[in-house]
């Protein structure tokens, strides 16, 4: 019996030796509640990174700037189309590039990505070793003007970059191009206006949140539809929502009565609503979002307007638990 106890103790100490450490976050107080807001502009040209812990900007770029997003990561290989948009896209099944000329078929099979930020529902979908030709529909500047139509055909992706060929759908134009891969960003990006790679979002540390318009897909029937609001950055940054305790009774206390989520979107557009004339914001949908670097914070939004009337500007409350 006493061998046993002995072989138990030694068996329980190995398997604790073997588990793998939580990261601990540093202690620290509650920080105080700080009020923000940002400028996407009236006709949502604008995205907008945030970075909480320093409560400040940290990119910015015009929506219209980028069309598709690569995965970065010596095994990432998926591909996404700038929701900010209504971007679409049609997997030709055609392998022949030049045989491609029109958008027959896109009306029906076009598809966007899914608004959750889920990888296994991209628009582009399983692309690798296929050699499939894709027409893009580049969707809407923030004036409402259509950007025309592209084709290309993803034709490799190893540890280090994609390479991809694109031309209008006449065959003006055409290019093929290497994109980089650089893990210290979520996305590598590409533009067709300028045929060549850009960098949009700042990098992947950097920030938590983006301000944005983007692609919600409304079911039932189907229907994809632009809308503006916050995205969560898909670098281990999660959120929750809260419509039943006031903000100022959320606190670090709180916590183990979530269950965070991972979608980009589950802070998203309705905090707020419209009414056909002005959007109203209920400062009673709360959120709480658990940063990459392990804080966590509560944020709910107070305004949709400028001093002048303007929409298109946040304001928002947060504060660190």
């Amino acid at each position: 019996m006493r061998n046993s106890i002995f072989i138990l103790l030694g068996s329980s100490l190995f398997l604790f030796a073997c588990l793998k450490k939580e990261i601990a976050v540093p202690k620290h107080d509650p920080g105080d509640v700080i009020t923000a807001s940002v400028n996407i502009g009236s006709d949502y040209k604008w995205q907008i990174y945030y970075n909480l812990e320093t409560n400040s900007v940290v990119g910015q770029n015009v929506k219209t700037a980028w069309d598709l997003a690569f995965e970065n990561g010596t095994s990432g290989n998926h591909i996404l189309l700038n929701g900010s948009k209504l971007m679409f896209a049609y997997n030709t099944g055609n392998t022949n590039f030049a045989a491609v000329t029109d958008t027959n078929g896109f009306t029906p099979n076009s598809k966007c990505d899914y608004h959750t930020g889920d990888l296994t529902k991209t628009a582009i979908g399983n692309w690798v070793g296929t050699n499939h030709v894709y027409i893009i529909d580049r969707g809407y500047n923030e004036l409402g003007i259509h950007q025309g139509f592209r084709k290309i055909q993803f034709l490799n992706v190893d540890a280090t970059k994609y390479q991809v060929k694109f031309a209008q759908l006449n065959g003006t134009n055409e290019v093929t191009l290497d994109i980089n891969k650089n893990d210290d960003y979520n996305y590598s990006f590409l533009s067709f206006t300028t045929s060549n790679t850009l960098l949009i979002e700042p990098k992947k540390d950097n920030w938590d949140i983006v301000f944005t318009q983007y692609t919600y897909t409304f079911m039932n029937p189907y229907h994809p539809y632009l809308v503006s609001g916050c995205l969560l950055n898909s670098n281990n940054t999660k959120a929750i929502t809260d419509s039943i305790t006031t903000f100022a009774n959320i606190s670090n206390a709180s916590i183990p009565n979530y269950t965070f989520s991972d979608d980009i979107n589950e802070i998203g557009y309705r905090w707020k609503e419209f009414d056909g004339t002005n959007y109203t914001v209920n400062i009673n949908r709360n959120f709480l979002i658990h940063s990459k670097e392990g804080y966590y914070y509560k944020i709910h939004f107070i305004d949709f307007y400028n001093d002048s009337g303007e929409k298109g500007y946040p304001k928002f409350e947060y504060q660190k638990l």
